[in-house]
């Protein structure tokens, strides 16, 4: 009969098992024998079971029960009067016993994957009196390995990262492989490692299944990630072995190999002459390979005729050069301006620094564009006075504003009217001179505040804005008047000379609290002898006094 390949494996294990059990079984007979049983603390007699450890190849595929040994004791004389038994694990389910002649058997196929070995116990009984002849014995049957389980990678597949640019034999992970059969008997659980995919770039150690880089100076930027496939095989990677595999993807990490590097050696930018301060002008960006901290960098403005006018920052999140002005820019005073510009890695790795310097340069140059400027007045403010006894069309005083264009056209003045509603004064178109247009009255508004218009000729939408504040000047046209209506009350009683009231003045005209104020009786109430006033010769305040008599 032709047998199979599994088949012979089977006859070839069990060749060699009952081989090394042969082997044994005289030893151990012979020690059975020797060795004193103890039934009692004081009696003594010869342990006569005879057997041997046992042992079950695993995953036997015969239809027949499996034979696995046989029990015996030396009181057997071989006619049928001695009868075995057995129990325990597996017993009868199992294993089963004939109880002539004690020979056992599997009846079912074993795992030892499931279970290692099964603890019996046998007992010889006489057959006619059912009553034991041997003491009860526990005996071991062991389930003999097969190589009948692959290699698994029970954490794969597996990720993991090597920086670029590492030396040979940079470690990048190990792999482990774990073989559910026998590691104490052959080799079914020896495995070894080795890659199918990911070289010549990687390697993997034989015994330990740790992974290193095989090839130097390995560039991220030219390919970032590597696919491996590693196998484990057992039978310490012999033909016949079995073998599993798992795959590892290594993503080469990030190093600061590559400078920053600007696409362009100059850049050129208009703006107008109007854009206020703190406005962008130009945004710049230095390329850079590497990624994250590595390609994080900072611009500044090395020279050029730029510095203190424009600045530049850089964008945490683009990492672009923000160019921005710091000064307001002339058109008229200057049309141009050059910068020379350094970007520069913030973080460099000392050892790639003999690649050369980790930063560019470039050159920007910055062209301002005119912009049709509204007309500008020579002052801010203008302050000017004028006589409330000022005829109509007198000269107060002159503006003057100018195109700051290069066209320098010719300037138009005017009167904001919303701020001189009265229309109490002109202003010539030309020359700016204002003049009084209705007369003034210091007592009714002591300033006014004008705003005065300057257009360009050649486009009256070009407006600029000047301001006057004109102060009226006080002349004494007010005559004093009493402060109030006075009304007095006198008793009949009341003594000669004595102050029967205090009377004052006030006056509208300049100054409020410098005045002088002269009192007297009237022509009509001077012939009235009955009261007096008493003049304080500039006082404020003179007084009704005692000098009145009263009949």
């Amino acid at each position: 009969m032709k047998l199979g390949k599994v088949e012979f494996c089977h006859f070839l294990q069990i060749l060699a098992l009952f081989l090394c059990l042969s082997g044994m079984n005289q030893a151990e007979v012979s020690r059975s024998r020797s060795k004193p049983y103890f039934q009692s603390g004081r009696t003594r007699t010869k342990r006569s079971w005879v057997w041997n450890q046992f042992f079950v190849l695993e995953e036997y595929m015969g239809t027949d029960p499996l034979y696995v040994g046989k029990l015996h004791s030396d009181v057997d004389k071989g006619d049928g009067s001695i009868k075995y038994i057995l129990s325990g694990e597996g017993a009868s389910s199992i294993f089963i016993i004939d109880e002539n002649t004690g020979d056992i058997h599997a009846t079912k196929r074993l795992d030892r994957e499931e279970q290692a070995y099964y603890t019996l116990r046998a007992q010889a009984l006489d057959r006619l009196t059912n009553k034991p002849v041997e003491p009860e014995s526990e005996f071991v049957i062991k389930i003999q390995d097969i190589n009948d389980n692959e290699p698994k990678f029970l954490d794969g597949p597996y990720t993991a990262g090597v920086p670029e640019m590492s030396p040979v034999g940079t470690s990048v992970v190990q792999v482990t492989a774990t073989d559910a059969d026998d590691p104490t008997y052959g080799n079914s659980a020896r495995v070894v490692y080795s890659i199918l995919q990911g070289q010549p770039y990687f390697s993997v150690e034989p015994k330990t299944g740790i992974i290193k880089t095989a090839l130097p100076n390995m560039d991220r930027e030219a390919k970032d990630q590597y696919l491996l496939v590693i196998q484990a095989k057992d039978m310490v990677g012999q033909n016949g072995g079995l073998s599993g595999t798992t795959s590892v993807t290594v993503t080469l990490t990030d190093v600061n190999d590559n400078p920053p590097r600007f696409p362009r050696r100059s850049y050129q930018y208009n703006v107008p002459e109007s854009l206020p301060v703190s406005s962008v002008v130009a945004r710049i960006k230095a390329a850079d390979a590497d990624v994250g901290s590595n390609a994080e960098m900072e611009y500044k403005i090395v020279d050029g005729d730029g510095l203190g006018v424009f600045k530049i920052s850089v964008d945490k999140d683009t990492q672009e050069g923000i160019i921005t002005i710091q000064k307001e820019l002339d058109f008229e005073a200057k049309t141009s301006y050059t910068l020379r510009i350094e970007a520069a890695n913030m973080h460099v790795d000392p050892r790639f620094l003999s690649l050369g310097p980790f930063s560019d340069m470039t050159t920007v140059k910055i062209i301002v564009e005119d912009v049709d400027e509204p007309p500008v007045f020579t002052s801010h403010l203008y302050s000017m006075v004028v006589s409330e006894a000022a005829k109509v069309g007198t000269i107060i005083g002159t503006v003057a504003a100018h195109d700051p264009d290069a066209s320098s056209s010719p300037v138009r003045y005017s009167i904001d009217r919303n701020t001189d509603l009265e229309r109490y004064f002109n202003i010539d178109a030309n020359s700016g001179v204002i003049t009084t247009a209705k007369s003034l009255d210091r007592e009714t508004n002591a300033v006014h505040n004008i705003t005065v218009l300057a257009m360009e000729s050649q486009n009256p939408a070009q407006i600029g804005r000047g301001y006057v504040a004109i102060t009226i000047l006080d002349i004494n046209d007010n005559a004093p008047e009493f402060a109030m209506d006075y009304e007095t009350t006198v008793c009949e009683n009341a003594q000669p000379g004595q102050v029967i009231q205090k009377i004052s003045a006030i006056d509208k005209d300049d100054p409020p609290n410098g005045h002088q104020f002269y009192f007297s009786l009237t022509a009509e109430a001077a012939n009235n002898h009955n009261f007096t006033l008493q003049d304080n010769k500039g006082d404020v305040t003179p007084y009704l006094s005692g000098a009145v008599n009263l009949y």
